[in-house]
């Protein structure tokens, strides 16, 4: 009867071990290689397959063979999506809340705050960054080598040019915080390095590659030769087809040196944009949602995304459920088999059971952003719950008037404002937004471009 019993529980710690490990644990003998590849400014319709004119068949592929994420998304504008994808938090929570990191800016991401790159890295991995990091470069202790990469190969600002690598004057392009002199269109140089440094990857260890192209933001620039098949556009909308489709045509070559390795069926791959697209209709199309880049409607913050990873995400999967930036940190945490600790409180919530299962979201509400009345922006805020989205145009301390709540599942368009009809929703909502709004730490807007700046020849060069 003993040897009975011993054998039960036995059985029972079995699978109570193969229920909590790492997806990865059943198929591999080390977790798997996490590849995010981040656009800029990206329109939710300038893919393939959201209907676009403009081909993108790698990312089209990506997408195919794993899920597309359909209510997936970032902040309005682009530094506060880093930081929350770095942070696996709300940029709420360390002041990065409002606009960008300007060159000029006296801040970046809080030192406090524990990275995703420095997770990975302290579970083995070797992590690797290649392109914009906007995440502060005032002093040596903010630039990715100091925050958990172990190399990183691109600039510290958004907007530079695609062909000099400058910003406001000054050269902005680095290996390892050594200014590099070199020619050639970034997202080109950018693919090149990263089948640089997979060809020669040591396979034992896995790897994090975060590639985070300045494409297709501002100022449109690309190779004549990736606008050919677009000339049926016209001025900057042209320019901006033929950027995505040179975005397109690097993730491909990446994707294609793992796949030479043999590495595919190690690793996850993600794509995203960073925020919804600036001028919808003009240059950008951000299809059926309405408002652009750095508006909290729906084109400001749902981003076109998808995540493959073979063998373990069924191919052809869409996932409806609403994530956020904030969950890849606890997701890819889970994957590696890292440990969370000295991490602050998350606002990201492990999702793989919704990008794998088709579990419902994790989430009760998503923030997609909220700013205090001090600010500029004068106190708006969004905040999702299932099908509703509240909006508030205001002060989210006060009482909620003048909110608009929308039905997502009736109105894509955010046309129809049914907060006169829904009271006890509108409670609810505006009172998960009051409860960020009054956690929320001061903006660091104070970055402000001074009446004497001055662009130095070089940014984030440091004496030693």
């Amino acid at each position: 009867m003993n040897a009975f019993f011993a054998l039960r529980w036995l059985f029972v710690l079995v699978l109570l071990g193969q229920a909590l490990s790492p997806a990865w644990a059943a198929a591999s003998k080390r977790p798997p290689n996490i590849v995010y590849f981040l656009a800029d400014d990206l329109g939710w319709a300038d893919v393939g397959y959201h209907g676009s004119d403009i081909k993108t068949p790698s990312i089209d592929k990506l997408a195919s063979s794993g899920a597309k994420l359909e209510s997936f998304y970032a902040q309005p504008v682009c530094s506060p999506t880093r930081a929350a994808l770095m942070t696996g938090r709300y940029p709420i929570r360390y002041g990065l809340q409002t606009g960008v990191i300007r060159p000029w800016a006296s801040y970046g991401l809080s030192l406090k705050e524990r990275t995703l790159a420095e997770i990975l890295r302290a579970s083995g991995y070797r992590t690797l960054l290649l392109g914009k990091w906007h995440l502060g470069h005032v002093s040596p202790e903010y630039l990715p080598l100091r925050r958990g990469f172990d190399y990183h190969y691109g600039h510290y600002n958004g907007a530079i040019d695609y062909f000099t690598h400058e910003r406001d004057g000054g050269l902005d392009w680095h290996r390892n915080g050594k200014t590099v002199r070199e020619t050639g269109y970034t997202t080109e140089l950018l693919a090149r390095d990263a089948v640089r440094l997979i060809e020669k990857h040591d396979q034992s260890r896995p790897m994090f590659l975060c590639v985070t192209f300045n494409a297709p933001h501002s100022p449109f620039e690309v190779p004549e030769k990736y606008t050919v098949p677009y000339r049926h556009r016209k001025g900057n909308a042209r320019l901006y087809a033929g950027m995505v489709a040179a975005v397109d045509v690097a993730i491909g070559e990446i994707m294609g040196a793992f796949k030479k390795r043999g590495m595919m069926e190690d690793t996850i791959f993600v794509f995203s944009s960073d925020n919804g697209g600036p001028s919808p209709g003009k240059v950008t199309n951000n299809g059926p949602w309405s408002g652009a880049k750095g508006t909290l409607n729906e084109g400001g913050v749902r981003v076109a995304a998808c995540v493959s990873w073979k063998g373990h995400i069924p191919a052809g999967t869409v996932v409806n459920e609403p994530l956020h930036m904030v969950d890849w940190l606890p997701t890819f945490a889970r994957l590696a088999g890292a440990s969370l600790e000295g991490v602050l409180p998350l606002d990201g919530r492990d999702a793989w059971s919704t990008l794998a299962e088709g579990k419902p979201t994790p989430h009760e509400y998503i923030l997609l952003n909220v700013e205090p009345t001090k600010t500029r922006s004068q106190g708006r805020g969004a905040v999702r719950s299932g099908q509703w989205k509240l909006i508030l145009h205001g002060d989210p301390s006060g009482s909620g008037a003048g909110a608009q709540l929308f039905d997502l599942s009736k109105d894509r368009g955010e046309k129809n404002d049914v907060a006169a009809g829904h009271p006890d929703v509108v409670a609810r909502l505006f009172g998960a937004l009051r409860g960020y709004a009054n956690a929320a730490v001061e903006p660091l807007v104070a970055g402000d471009k001074p009446d004497n700046f001055h662009s130095p020849k070089v940014w984030g060069e440091f004496s030693q």
